[in-house]
């Protein structure tokens, strides 16, 4: 089965990371593509800052509204994402634990299964 792993963080505590500590994560992530490779079937891409964002949400009759910033209420922004093959959801929830980045604070994988068949929508 097919599963997206987006990969989130809260710019607040990032900004906290000493560079070098940020820098020796960033180089365990590189390891952790290579070491998980058999499992990933799109290395996805990691994202520009959240800042850099804009979006196109429903905006009534008028028409859809284009606003600066990512749409997400939350604190968290996704920074990127993989998609990765698994049997089932534990199997790609233990690859997402052992993500590098885990051990900042503010950090999370959101693993989410992907539809593949499309089946269920024709009519």
């Amino acid at each position: 089965m097919k599963y997206v792993l987006m990969f989130t963080s809260t710019p607040e505590l990032d900004a906290a990371v000493p560079p070098e500590r940020a820098q020796a994560v960033y180089g365990r992530i590189y390891e952790w593509f290579g070491e998980n490779a058999a499992h990933i079937d799109d290395s996805g891409a990691e994202l520009e800052p959240h800042t850099t964002a804009t979006t196109v949400k429903h905006g009534g009759e008028g028409g859809p509204v284009v606003a600066d910033g990512p749409f997400s209420e939350a604190r968290e922004v996704i920074g990127g994402f993989s998609v990765i093959n698994a049997p089932d959801l534990d199997a790609a929830i233990a690859i997402a634990r052992t993500w590098p980045a885990l051990e900042l604070p503010g950090v999370a994988v959101e693993v989410r299964p992907m539809v593949v068949d499309y089946s269920q929508f024709e009519q």
